[in-house]
Formats: C-alpha cells, structure tokens, sequence
C-alpha cells in the first residue's frame, strides 16, 4: 500500500506538469498563428513544409477509405448503366426481329401485288458549304444547282429524315431553306391515327404542329410523315417524332440530325399529273359502244 500511495504521489504532479506544459504549447502556438508579421510568417511556412509531409502516413488511411467510397460510388454508377444497356440491347434485339418480319411481310406484299415503285424518286447526293449564320433564317448552301438538274421546290433529306427543300437554284450551289425556317409550311400526317396537319418552322429544333384535326388522338412518339398533300413532297417521308412541349403543345422533334449536316440527299421528285375533271379520264362513250349508226328518213312508197 505504501508503495502505491508513493507512486501516486509521484505520477499527480508529472501529470499535471504534462498538462501545464501541453496548454502552455498550444498557446504559443495559437499566438505564433496569429502573429501578423513577415518574420513569424516566413517561420510559419518554414514549419508547414517541415511537418505536413511528414504526416502523410497518417492521411493515408482517410485517403484510401475515401477512395475505397468513391470507387464503390462510381462501380454502382457503371452498374446501373450497365442494367440500362443491358435493357437497351433486348428491346434494340426485339425491333430489330420486329424490323425483319415487317421487311419480309412488305417485300411479299409487294411482289403479290405486282406493285410498280415510282422510278423517278431519285437523289442527288451534294455536300453542305456553308449555313445561314442567321437567327432569323434557317438555310444551308449545297454544292449541286442546275448544272446538276436541281429544280427549285425539290426536298432534302440527311439519309433519315426530311431536312427542308430547294428554295433557290444557282448554276453550281442552291439554297435549302430548313423545316425549322419561319417561312417553312409542309402538310405531314401523323401515324397511326392519320391526322394531318402543317409543321410551321418557328426557328427552333422542334417546330410545332399547326391545324390539327382532333389532337387529342396524337401520342407522344407517334411517327409524323410528309403527307404529299399539295404536291409539295412527296408521301411518306420521315420528318420526326410527336412530343410535348412545356406548355402542352405538340411538336415534332426532327429525325434529322440539324447539328451535323454534312451531306443532303436532293430528291428528284418529279410533279404528278394534275386531274381537274375526273371524268376526262374515261373514254368517250362511242369508243365503249362504236359509232352510232346512221338514221335515214326514206319516203314510203306507196
């Protein structure tokens, strides 16, 4: 007992000098922090650069379970995407299956009905010099005019989607006035419902859909084709998508890719015969029946 009342007598007071010494310690250094002076700073970055290396030991655990969360992070990032393409390649695997059946089904369809394709729907191919730069007009230049047979009016195409269509020839470029043009009107039709309706370029990416029949029947997504109506295009070229906008209206998001025309396809779309009276088109009645047969009035003997 004697020995541990000694000891405790001996340990209180190297006890309390340790933690004299220790606030002691901490208030110089905290004065030495506050210190505003050259010299003191100059000593300040001197212990910096002396003792802060030297506790990287220290930092490298908080360092590795930081990265160890970021990593965990970021592989349940790659993990999610990874389901989401997953799901993606399943549904891309089912239209493309679905693409196949309806290429075969039309391929037999048309043989069976002996259908004969339009010959004079054919492109040319021009490259895309040079745009607008304008806010208020949406056009780009091709390097194909009448030299190349281009008649004004003619559509363009990206190899998707419809583009807009020849609005002014030269002898070696012409002038694409674009569908989201202010001054663009086309007739399209909305598929599957078969309502028409005019897309009015408004000099955005999404121009709206104006005139429609009953829009309560068009669903975002549903596909919008040119309707030849007018003979302005010719049927059942791509434009887009039906969609929403913010305020409940409906637009069409392009199927052209407006921010990389580098080629534009210049359909040859020949105008078709203009029919004002059906009934030209039947053959006059004495070729169905021959001519009529003469009648004479004779005198009667007698």
């Amino acid at each position: 007992m004697a020995k541990d009342k000694n000891s405790d007598d001996f340990i209180g007071p190297i006890r309390r000098l340790l933690v004299g010494l220790i606030v002691i310690a901490l208030m110089l250094l905290f004065l030495v922090w506050r210190i505003d002076s050259p010299r003191v700073e100059r000593f300040r970055a001197a212990a910096i650069d002396k003792v802060v290396p030297s506790f990287d030991w220290a930092m490298a655990p908080i360092t590795g379970m930081a990265d160890l969360v970021t990593d965990f992070q970021s592989y349940q990032q790659l993990s999610a995407q990874n389901q989401d393409l997953r799901r993606e390649l399943q549904q891309m695997k089912a239209w493309k299956e679905a693409a196949l059946q309806l290429e075969q089904e039309n391929a037999k369809l048309l043989g069976l009905n002996n259908v004969q394709l339009d010959p004079e729907l054919t492109y040319v191919t021009g490259v895309v010099i040079a745009d607008s730069g304008s806010p208020f007009r949406q056009s780009v230049l091709v390097n194909v005019g009448a030299r190349d047979g281009i008649i004004d009016g003619w559509p363009t195409m990206d190899g998707i989607g419809l583009v807009g269509r020849i609005a002014g020839v030269g002898q070696e470029t012409s002038r694409v006035m674009l569908l989201s043009d202010t001054s663009s009107r086309i007739p399209v039709t909305i598929q599957p419902s078969g309502q028409k309706a005019i897309l009015a370029g408004d000099n955005t990416l999404n121009p709206p859909l104006e005139f429609l029949e009953d829009p309560a029947m068009i669903r975002p997504g549903d596909r919008v084709v040119s309707s030849g109506d007018g003979g302005v295009f010719p049927a059942d070229l791509l434009v887009g998508q039906a969609a929403l906008d913010g305020n409940g209206r409906l637009r069409v998001r392009l199927a052209a890719d407006y921010q990389r025309l580098e080629f534009l396809r210049v359909l040859r779309a020949q105008p078709h015969e203009v029919i004002n009276d059906p009934g030209d088109l039947l053959a006059p009645e004495a070729e169905f029946f021959g001519p009529a047969a003469p009648t004479t009035i004779g005198a009667v003997d007698g």
